[in-house]
């Protein structure tokens, strides 16, 4: 199992650019290992991220658990704030 972490190193957006740092610094702080996929290299990868999270517009950052879509940075946001980051990022059996 691999966390991957969807997000841009070109953005004028200060909120993609904070919320993508906020996600970052928690993932660390619980020594969660993840893979950094940076959208901006080509749109093919944006489109990829898009289509894995069923939403045409998303924008980073979008977490995943290999291919399996776990969440935006909103519903991350919830998953710290209640304590359930690995149920969240489907790292527990089953998701429990």
């Amino acid at each position: 199992m691999g966390i991957k972490l969807y997000y841009t190193t070109v953005t004028a957006s200060r909120t993609v650019k904070s919320q993508q740092a906020e996600v970052i610094r928690i993932l660390e702080s619980k020594s969660i290992q993840y893979e950094l996929i940076d959208i901006s290299v080509g749109g093919e990868l944006r489109d990829e991220m898009r289509n894995k999270a069923g939403n045409p517009t998303a924008v980073p950052p979008q977490l995943f658990n290999e291919d399996k879509y776990c969440g935006d940075y909103e519903m991350f946001s919830e998953a710290v704030e209640a304590d359930t980051v690995d149920q969240f990022l489907k790292l527990t059996e089953g998701g429990v």
